[in-house]
């Protein structure tokens, strides 16, 4: 199968926004304050299925303490909405939940963007369901001027980069589908 042309011109018009470079320094910082605050605790860290795969991947090889992984797939987009990023939903579809019990545990949430905030406040709102004794929460990228919408998340105790507005991909942010894999965030 070819790739779909339009995420090929999406490519092509794309703008480095951060070299892996300063992706990678940043979540060296990241990594350093939560070795600093989490690293007696052993938590669970939790990875947001699918974008937060690549930051996670790169920030717990840097993480100096023993820990529990475990992933949540959490989503409000369907196939419909990925095809046509008109379509917003409200409604958080979990395709899995942790395995890990996480009741008196301290938990770590590490999410690729922070932009309406449901999917996390989502995801935050579980683990304390769940009996979890803290929740913290990492995200890669911070788009700080779009509106969190009523009940979502509004900031992350650990934020690695932050931004304006634009529709970003790479390093494990998506167009579509496609371009999770290209070495730094680019903007469109």
């Amino acid at each position: 199968m070819l790739i779909p042309a339009d995420v090929q011109e999406v490519k092509k018009k794309a703008k480095l926004l951060f070299t892996k470079e300063q992706i990678e320094a940043s979540l060296d910082k990241v990594a350093s304050a939560i070795n600093e605050q989490l690293g007696e605790s052993n938590p669970v860290v939790l990875c947001v299925m699918v974008g937060g795969l690549i930051p996670a991947g790169n920030l717990l090889p840097r993480l100096t303490f023993p820990l529990e992984l475990d992933y949540v797939h959490a989503t409000r987009y369907s196939k419909e909405s990925v095809q046509n990023p008109e379509i917003r939903k409200s409604e958080i579809k979990w395709i899995a939940k942790p395995r890990i019990l996480l009741k008196n545990r301290n938990v770590l949430i590490i999410e690729d963007i922070l932009d309406e905030g449901l999917t996390l406040a989502a995801t935050v709102d579980y683990c304390q369901r769940r009996g979890a004794r803290s929740v913290r929460t990492a995200i890669l990228l911070d788009k700080k001027n779009v509106a969190r919408l009523p009940g979502g998340a509004q900031s992350a105790d650990f934020t690695a980069l932050s931004m304006d507005k634009g529709f970003v991909f790479g390093y494990g942010l998506d167009y579509r589908g496609y371009l999770r894999n290209a070495p730094g965030i680019y903007v469109v």
